[in-house]
């Protein structure tokens, strides 16, 4: 029989070393998940803020690096311990010229695609998912950052987030649920993810779609780069919108 590739190249066998199961995604990313929640919450206390959105951007920085490196650090060992010890072979963290199409891709996802998602529900229940509402978050921190702080405020949000989250949920655990599911039911499952783990439930039905376009991306192409610019793109129009308005 003729067995196909998987669609994404997280994991090249190493030897007589199997690629990286479902359990053992699951496992690397619940670990590093809890290591990065326990210093993250560490840096919140210090911080004496009263909620997330209440971080400054030098707060916020500090508790986004407690919960990225961990997850960045188990990644890349559980990479080395199956695979090749390569960010880009294990988990196909590389760019082409073609990825520059995430740009507009980005931007079509935040103005059109997520505002169509939340044009029934906002009429269904106004209350709820009014625009206002959906961006209060994002609102209250951009509000809290000033000169440098809004250029380490677009570092974490623009930059650090994208990489980060790609190589999480499309290359760790997207790349594990496809090779051993299938491609649209890992994308499924990991978008699902992805919206739900943001613990925000009025943003889950955005973020969801926003997981779906990045499975897909990933899906596509094999890689992640052109999920990172895609994802870049997203975040950085919607911190236009939110200077802006």
């Amino acid at each position: 029989a003729v067995v196909s590739p998987p669609s994404l190249a997280p994991f090249r066998s190493a030897g007589d070393r199997p690629d990286i199961s479902i359990r053992d995604a699951v496992v690397t990313w619940v670990a590093a998940y809890v290591v990065g929640a326990v210093l993250s919450s560490a840096v919140f206390a210090l911080s004496g803020a009263d909620h997330s959105a209440d971080l400054t951007p030098g707060w916020l920085a500090a508790a986004s690096l407690a919960q990225w490196i961990p997850m960045v650090g188990a990644i890349w060992y559980v990479g080395s311990r199956f695979g090749a010890g390569s960010l880009s072979a294990d988990f196909g963290l590389s760019f082409q010229p073609i990825d520059l199409i995430g740009v507009p891709l980005g931007v079509i996802t935040q103005l059109v695609l997520v505002r169509l998602v939340y044009v029934p529900l906002e009429a269904l229940w106004p209350d709820t998912f009014a625009l206002d509402k959906i961006e209060e978050r994002a609102r209250t921190t951009y509000e809290s950052a000033h000169g440098g702080g809004l250029l380490l405020l677009v570092l974490v949000v623009v930059v650090g987030a994208p990489l980060v989250e790609e190589l999480t949920y499309r290359g760790l655990l997207q790349g594990a649920f496809t090779r051993r599911l299938s491609d649209w039911l890992g994308v499924l499952i990991v978008a699902a993810w992805f919206a739900i783990v943001h613990f925000q439930p009025i943003e889950i039905p955005g973020l969801f779609v926003v997981g779906l376009v990045l499975g897909v991306c990933a899906m596509r192409t094999g890689r992640l780069g052109l999920g990172v610019i895609t994802h870049l793109a997203f975040n950085a129009t919607g911190l236009i919108l939110v200077a802006s308005t």
